[in-house]
């Protein structure tokens, strides 16, 4: 894990971004200087089939639930990098641990660190000399092993073994804690011979064991030394791995390299895992991850998202305890990908911070998608050789857009800025003119067949604008401007739009930041506020989140409590909504009002984001079938009067899987429409919620509760073929009764007792101090009208935090044991909220019997995997979050 640091230019102030769709005209005149650029996508050029590598995460998943399994597989996480299990290096993240879960969610690989049994950085190794420290290691590694072949066949299969991490600057390099300070890069000898016997090791204990090295922090040329070596003395690596902390040019450059020395050499081709990738500057930042994504799914390489901050949050794409940032949207978008990629002619080929991108062509679907970003401004993307004979002479285009929302900010489904059919030009292409691109954002076009009279969807976004911080007026004392944050010579910073910020509102100021904004209508008007507060700052560690005071024009006063996180310049959002008539106004954001009070705490603004609140955007949530995920059927597009370009038939047991956004915990409406042909079921989360009577054309509406987030939504045909032509969704209410219990009211054993100290709690109080032995514990009883599956929403907070070694902060999930009427207990854990006055809310679907309920909830420390050793570095908490209310309600109005 290493220390580089440098960085990029961030976002722009954006306005409202809407592309026109237009055929390209007639090849009349010659292009002029002013023409803008093209990124070309050559649907006749097959490069590969789609691989899916990009969505590699290192020590991104804590443990189960945290992320949540929803978040987890529908960002279609590929590999992920974790430590030895039970290893000092971070809370959680234990391999044995998190791999069935992640397993389960349709992950291929877990790459386990097992120099990570070890505390600090370089690894602490014990030992009087060399041999003696590597016989230490010997001892752990077997143990290991041996761990890891308890588990079953089906997860032992997903096990890949990495012996050592950075070798060149760490076990064998020239600190106080390497093998004897002589580089192996200098003098390979004594690194050599250990990754013979530990290669041995490992493999006279579990023959059919994989092993990946040697894991540099660069693909150095003393690689073909070793590679050299390896195949001299039959220790050749399954997998190949090193880092990449570099740019997405360097990914190309260095898979070609590689390639060369195994051709060289006469190994291989071996599987790659770059199992670092990126930096600060664009973890979470859409536009500049697709550009990382772009070059690694045309090496054809697996890429684990670097770990710079916190674990379990999926390198920045988790939020809260089910929710993705714009990141966990591209992502979702990327694996979503099929068939195989096509060749993209970018206008800078293989060159960072500008407009790059990915293409594939599913010819059993009769679907190319396209992901791209990276640019400001305007963009021609062309699709040429389009081919009749899977899109015919007209294709219908939808394009979205995957917008930046934060490192810890919440991001509903993409935006749909347009959905258009379009002719084919004789010359078989189309081309799409993207206006007032933002370069933070990350784009997908999805291109079917059209012309069958499919009914084009509205886009989802009306008139918005974004207003920066640094450009608006501050009154007052304790002013700051704050920046250049990240830029391309700082990619160790933190991405931020403009990359300027304000500081100012804190205790005791009388800073009033003033945004002049001008609408274009009277109307309800969506005001989202990016900011921060660092969760351990002094200011901050006293209340939590901090409080600001909005006022229009000086009246109707609001409250807003802005976003922690685990360092400054970790930006999320709050939102709120304005009602604004035509014309200009003033919002301000105060630290003092005369009606409401005055700031606790301390922030930084990075920007406001204004946009109008019309039918455009309230409307349901519309998902194609045709889009989502599809298992045993393909798209059909001859249906007349469909939504979209077309429908999917379901036939029994062939279905179709969306992830699904709600802003928050509550009850949903789900429209499922068809074109009639058959039955079907569906299931939100795993569990049956409905069937659908598809004997003719109609709409079934399904009311259910969705977690705030992403949900999974699965329709599965159960009879004859259900043409499902899309599912639409909105929040509602009134059908499913949630019935609310305060914590304070339960009863309370041994040592947990009520709490006033937390004000955010609803009614300022909370319950403490469960757990450290299940004799500590809360009981609540709760009333389920009717028997069946409820989800039970735990309002909560969690902010212990583990002693670092590293950068890392290292926050600890807590976790609870939860018994429904004295049955089994099931383990949750909770993710953490950065202070303990920051209530989050976590659903778990439970079995309620009709009538009175008992809930328990205990917690008591775990012990070490063998069961016999207690984490020595507080690291495993005995603790329960602070519990604040529970809520239930019935999954499903059935």
């Amino acid at each position: 894990m290493p220390r580089t640091r440098s960085r990029t230019r961030a976002g722009l102030a954006a306005t409202a971004v809407l592309a026109a769709l237009l055929t390209v005209p007639a090849a009349t005149g010659t292009a002029s200087a002013a023409d803008p650029e093209k990124l070309t996508i050559d649907l006749a050029t097959d490069t590969g089939a789609f691989h899916g590598g990009a969505s590699g995460s290192l020590y991104g998943v804590y443990g189960d639930g945290v992320p949540s399994r929803n978040v987890l597989e529908g960002m279609h996480v590929r590999t992920v990098s974790t430590k030895a299990q039970d290893g000092p290096q971070h809370p959680g993240a234990d391999a044995l641990e998190m791999l069935p879960p992640f397993v389960d969610s349709g992950g291929e690989d877990v790459y386990i660190y097992m120099t990570d049994i070890y505390r600090g950085f370089p690894y602490q190794w014990p030992g009087a000399d060399g041999p003696a420290r590597l016989a230490d290691f010997k001892e752990k590694i077997t143990k290991q092993v041996r761990q890891v072949l308890t588990l079953d066949d089906a997860y032992q299969d997903h096990v890949v073994y990495v012996p050592f991490n950075e070798p060149e600057g760490n076990m064998f390099g020239t600190g106080e804690w390497s093998y004897n300070k002589v580089s192996w890069l200098n003098d390979p000898q004594y690194y050599f011979a250990a990754w013979k016997e530990v290669y041995h090791l490992i493999k006279g204990l579990d023959p059919d064991a994989r092993i990946a090295g040697p894991n540099t922090s660069v693909l150095y040329d003393q690689v073909k030394g070793f590679l050299q070596y390896a195949k001299a003395n039959d220790v050749v690596p399954d997998v190949m791995s090193w880092h990449e902390l570099s740019s997405p040019a360097a990914v190309r450059t260095n898979v070609a390299k590689y390639r060369q020395m195994e051709k060289d050499v006469g190994v291989g081709p071996l599987p790659v895992n770059v199992n670092e990738y990126g930096h600060n500057f664009h973890l979470s930042v859409p536009g500049q991850v697709v550009q990382w994504v772009s070059a690694i799914e045309e090496s054809k390489i697996d890429a684990d998202l670097a770990y710079w901050n916190i674990d379990g949050n999926l390198n920045d794409s988790a939020v809260e305890a089910n929710k993705g940032n714009g990141q966990w949207w591209l992502f979702n978008a990327y694996g979503q990908m099929s068939g195989h990629t096509v060749q993209v002619t970018a206008p800078h080929p293989n060159q960072q911070y500008t407009l790059q991108g990915v293409a594939t062509l599913d010819e059993t679907k009769r679907q190319s998608r396209a992901l791209f970003g990276g640019k400001s401004g305007d963009a021609d993307v062309v699709f040429e050789n389009i081919d009749p004979e899977l899109f015919g002479t007209t294709v219908h285009a939808t394009v979205q857009e995957i917008p930046w929302t934060g490192q810890v900010g919440d991001s509903a489904q993409p935006l749909r800025l347009a959905d258009k059919e379009l002719a084919v030009g004789a010359d078989g292409r189309v081309s799409l003119p993207m206006t007032g691109m933002n370069e933070m954002s990350a784009y997908q076009v999805i291109l079917s067949p059209g012309g069958h009279g499919g009914v084009p969807a509205e886009p989802s976004v009306s008139w918005r604008k974004t207003y920066e911080a640094e450009n608006a007026t501050y009154t007052g004392g304790g002013y700051s401007k704050n920046g250049p944050e990240g830029t391309p010579s700082n990619v160790g910073g933190f991405a931020t739009s403009g990359t300027y910020n304000v500081g100012g509102l804190r205790t005791g100021s009388d800073g009033v930041l003033a945004f002049d904004v001008e609408v274009p209508r009277d109307g309800t008007y969506d005001l989202s506020v990016f900011a921060n507060s660092y969760n351990l700052y002094d200011l901050v560690k006293e209340q939590g989140p901090t409080n600001v005071f909005l006022r229009v024009d000086g009246t109707a006063p609001q409250e807003l409590r802005l976003p922690l996180g685990y360092k400054w310049v970790v930006w999320g959002h709050t939102d709120t909504t304005v009602k604004l008539t035509a014309g200009k106004h003033r919002i301000t954001l105060a630290a003092k009002d005369a009606d409401l009070g005055a700031t606790k705490g301390d922030a930084i603004i990075d920007k406001v984001d204004l946009s109008l609140r019309d039918a455009k955007v309230t409307a349901p949530a519309v998902y194609e079938a045709e889009y989502a995920t599809l298992n045993g059927t393909r798209p059909t597009y001859t249906h007349r009067g469909a939504s979209g370009p077309g429908a999917v038939p379901l036939s029994k047991g062939g279905s179709a899987t969306f992830w699904v956004y709600s802003p928050a915990e509550g009850e949903s409406t789900v429209s499922v429409d068809h074109l009639g042909g058959g039955r079907a079921s569906l299931a939100l989360n795993g569990e049956k919620v409905s069937g659908i009577k598809g004997d003719k054309k109609g709409t079934e509406q399904v009311r259910v509760f969705l977690s705030g987030g992403i949900n999974k939504l699965v329709v599965t045909g159960s009879s004859g073929a259900l043409r499902l032509d899309r599912m639409r969704v909105a929040p509602s209410g009134g059908a499913l009764r949630t019935r609310v219990y305060q914590a304070e009211d339960g009863t309370l054993t041994g040592a947990a007792k009520v709490t006033g100290a937390y004000t955010f709690a609803s009614g300022g109080k909370a319950v403490t101090d469960i757990g450290d032995g299940r004799a500590n514990a809360l009981t609540v009883d709760v009333v389920a009208q009717r028997a069946g599956r409820h989800a039970v929403t735990i309002r909560y907070s969690n902010a212990e935090q583990a002693p670092a070694t590293h950068y890392n902060p290292d926050p600890i999930a807590r976790h609870a044991d939860l018994s429904v009427n004295g049955g089994p207990a099931r383990r949750l854990l909770f993710p953490t909220t950065f202070h303990f006055n920051n209530f989050w809310e976590l659903t778990v679907p439970v079995t309620l019997k009709q009538g009175t309920n008992r809930l328990t909830f205990t917690a008591e420390e775990l012990p070490d995997f063998n069961g016999d050793t207690y984490n020595q570095y507080d690291q495993r908490s005995p603790y329960a979050p602070v519990v604040d209310r529970i809520a239930v309600t019935p999954l499903t109005e059935n």
